[in-house]
């Protein structure tokens, strides 16, 4: 047996035997959620009210701290820079495994720098317009666009992610032209559309549910293929536009090399929250549908719309972002 063999041999022991150290100990101090949106949006709620529950099966305080920028990426390259310890976690949503196929060039490798941990949630995402705009239907919508072409607009919030991709896929379903008007998050979005500087947007149910109760917002359509149990009164758009089907996930992820016992404990302690039947109340009447999934089914599907969003963008001839 040579030296060098020997020392490569100590090396990769002691690694093991610190990830085994660190895993036992776990955890032994708060953890760090990142959320790559704006504070008040979907993901913002859902982080914060999984974060509260999980603090206390984790037997630690758990952090949600905000870091919106480049369409969600900022976060997850911060992720991808962190110690894999299981002391930041990423809750993002889908809009992770639509960044490969988006941008020309990212600060991190999305199918090797990161570890599924567990799908949260499977999330309704709703079409929904100032109520002073003359359509009350998506056949009505698309009638007024095609009157007006150019002249309508949404709020994006953010190039590529869920919502715009769901606008692109309609756009591209009925070829009306409408124009996006970019927001940092669903917060200001939704504030936008309150105020009638946009017309219409695809939001999360999640915050715009009570918007809608409310009646300063109207629904035209779920993305969804079946109506909401949330909202049985409005049609999904597959309803006028038949196969049309966009939802939205989302889900935490872990640096790559986080020792697997740590994983497996973040996705127990998860699937208990999402089985307390206040959580389960509180995810129903935002459209949200937990899902609590082991690590390995979350890959798959992380994977398998890696493959799906890569079409959808050539497809709708989304340019690459710089």
């Amino acid at each position: 047996m040579t030296k060098q063999f020997c020392l490569a041999l100590a090396i990769a022991f002691a690694a093991l035997n610190n990830g085994d150290a660190i895993a036992q100990g776990y955890p032994n101090r708060p953890v760090r959620v990142l959320v790559p949106f704006a504070a008040g949006g979907a993901v913002d709620v859902l982080a914060r009210l999984v974060g509260q529950k999980l603090s206390e099966g984790l037997s630690q305080p758990v952090i949600i701290e905000n870091r919106p920028g480049a369409g969600g990426n900022l976060a997850s390259d911060i992720l991808a820079k962190s110690p894999p310890d299981g002391y930041t976690v990423l809750q993002t949503v889908n809009g992770i495994s639509i960044s490969p196929s988006l941008y020309k060039t990212l600060p991190f490798d999305t199918q090797k720098d990161f570890v599924a941990v567990t799908q949260i949630v499977q999330s309704q995402l709703i079409l929904v317009a100032n109520p002073s705009l003359r359509a009350n239907t998506v056949a009505e919508f698309v009638a007024l666009a095609k009157s007006k072409p150019g002249s309508l607009n949404y709020g994006s919030t953010g190039i590529g992610n869920p919502l715009h991709l769901t606008m692109e896929m309609l756009k591209s379903a009925t070829g009306i032209d409408i124009q996006a008007i970019p927001y940092r998050g669903d917060a200001p979005a939704n504030a936008a559309l309150i105020a009638g500087e946009i017309q219409l947007g695809v939001m999360p149910m999640a915050t715009t549910l009570p918007l809608i109760e409310a009646g300063r917002l109207k629904a035209l359509a779920i993305g969804g293929a079946k109506r909401s149990p949330a909202m049985p009164n409005v049609p999904t758009v597959a309803e006028t536009i038949p196969g049309f089907e966009s939802t939205s996930w989302q889900g935490y992820f872990v640096p790559a090399g986080t020792p697997r016992e740590i994983v497996v404990r973040l996705q127990e302690e998860l699937g208990k929250v999402l089985k307390l039947p206040d959580v389960i109340e509180r995810l129903r009447a935002g459209g949200n549908e937990g899902v609590g999934s082991t690590p390995a089914e979350f890959d798959a599907r992380f994977r398998a719309d890696i493959t799906k969003y890569a079409k959808i963008i050539a497809d709708a001839k989304i340019p690459m972002q710089d």
